[in-house]
């Protein structure tokens, strides 16, 4: 794939004038028609890069246009992909619903001793225990080695045995 020449002076002098110039147009067009408001910020933002990426395709004379005819389409975008996530969601949600999870059957010493672990063990020794991944698959999730997968592993197994080793004293 053939990488696209660095912008010239004259182009990053455009693109700075258009900015200054219809920054403000724009943002007051986005606050208008997006709710929540923030997704504005988002909607200019997706506009100027844009027009940075098609300067040379701008027309002269009609830029504030051009970029209003970007932001309705960045809208719309917007627009349908937040529908699409909500439809998801809704789906989810019903697929969720039907779902029984039994929460594992432990005693309560066990469950006491592994609550007790920092998260990070914790969520180790489930995603061993309860996932069933290896420590090579660990090291995947955990985006690190395989050595350091196996090393934080371990260490998690032995301060999770020695919490279970330890008696526990009610106050």
């Amino acid at each position: 794939m053939a990488r696209a020449a660095p912008p010239s002076a004259i182009d990053t002098a455009r693109f700075e004038v258009l900015y200054r110039a219809h920054y403000r147009d724009l943002l007051g067009y986005a606050l208008r028609r997006s709710d929540p408001p923030e997704n504005a910020a988002d909607v200019v933002a997706e506009t100027f890069l844009v027009a940075w990426r098609r300067i040379d395709n701008i027309p002269f004379g009609e830029a504030r246009l051009w970029l209003f005819g970007v932001a309705r389409k960045v809208m719309a975008n917007q627009y349908r992909a937040d529908r699409r996530r909500e439809e998801l969601a809704v789906r989810l949600r019903q697929e969720l619903a039907l779902v029984e999870i039994a929460p594992p059957d432990v005693p309560a010493e066990v469950a006491a001793a592994f609550d007790s672990l920092p998260e990070a063990d914790r969520e180790m020794l489930r995603l061993v225990a309860w996932e069933g991944l290896s420590a090579d698959e660990l090291a995947v999730v955990l985006d690190c080695t395989a050595n350091a997968a196996r090393i934080r592993l371990h260490r998690a197994r032995r301060r999770f045995t020695e919490l279970l080793r330890t008696p526990v004293h009610n106050s």
